[in-house]
């Protein structure tokens, strides 16, 4: 069975609430979806004064998992229009993944929040991807067929590059059911491509394995 890890950081919940729909895509496709999370990185008092969502339910990951899974699809949000610390942080663990080459020709996907409408949600992604591609991973985006990309009747997150929600410059604003879905459609389209990505790696092995 394919395996997708939804590997994400959530200062306030909102990302948390994604990574849920994106499990739920992937499982959807028939894949087997963990959840888990990134470590945080800021004082616990700190973290309190400022209201961070300290009881998720997700375990914590360790970076050298990522290798025990087809696809990974990241929970980034946005800082300044940049990756969050806290998973750059963990990221910045996976040398030993990159020397050994464990990720090569893994699926990996991104997607985001932020708080503002125009608040760095696309250039967030996009500058994540070449720690992915570095990787040696494949990157897989949302294509237009999610058609909720489209719909210009309210205000919503979704980007052709990865799923995406609105928290509002309070962080008081949740998901909307759009976002949701959308991010349902990501996770199902990953597991899509992992699992045709491994068909294809199992088949690549049976004939190096008949040929030698």
């Amino acid at each position: 069975m394919t395996k997708i890890l939804v590997l994400y950081y959530s200062s306030y919940g909102h990302i948390e609430q994604m990574a849920q729909a994106v499990a739920d895509g992937a499982r959807e496709s028939g894949a087997a979806a963990t959840i888990k999370r990134v470590p945080e990185i800021v004082p616990p008092d700190v973290a309190e004064a400022y209201g961070f969502k300290l009881d998720q339910a997700a375990p914590i990951a360790m970076p050298d998992e990522l290798a025990d899974y087809d696809g990974i699809v990241l929970g980034i949000p946005t800082r300044f229009g940049g990756m969050a610390a806290q998973m750059r942080n963990f990221l910045d663990q996976t040398g030993g993944l990159w020397h050994s080459g464990k990720l090569i020709g893994k699926v990996a996907s991104i997607f985001t929040s932020s708080a503002t409408q125009h608040g760095g949600q696309e250039a967030t992604i996009l500058t994540s991807i070449p720690t992915l591609l570095h990787h040696g991973m494949i990157i897989v985006g949302l294509p237009y067929s999610a058609t909720d990309l489209m719909l210009l009747d309210e205000v919503s997150g979704g980007t052709p590059y990865g799923a995406s929600t609105l928290s509002g410059p309070d962080n008081k604003r949740q998901p909307s059911a759009r976002e949701l879905g959308l991010a349902r459609t990501q996770g199902r389209f990953v597991a899509k491509v992992a699992s045709r990505q491994r068909q294809g790696n199992d088949a690549e092995t049976g004939q190096t394995d008949q040929a030698s």
